[in-house]
């Protein structure tokens, strides 16, 4: 099954930019995840995964291995959310 047809894209000239609360809010809502499932998983206090989410606490490396290891991303996404794909597969 074709998505789309065979045709030339535009690139962006404007690309969404993101906190990392707001990347990891939407890594967990693209899982269909509650924080509560996402705290059982990651091993993070529910109370934490609020205030990452709304980017009132520091994430610090512990935190993110622990929920880029939860969600199967690369620590990066969730710690750059503004760097390219490439930039971050070059970093890694």
């Amino acid at each position: 099954m074709k998505l789309h047809e065979d045709r030339d894209f535009t690139k962006a000239e404007r690309h969404a930019r993101f906190t990392t609360g707001e990347a990891l809010r939407m890594l967990r809502e693209l899982k269909g995840w509650t924080q509560k499932e996402l705290s059982k998983r990651s091993g993070i206090q529910v109370s934490n995964i609020s205030l990452l989410e709304n980017d009132k606490i520091e994430i610090g490396k512990k935190r993110v291995l622990g929920l880029a290891n939860a969600l199967g991303v690369h620590p990066a996404i969730i710690m750059f959310p503004e760097y390219e794909e490439e930039d971050i597969r070059i970093a890694s």
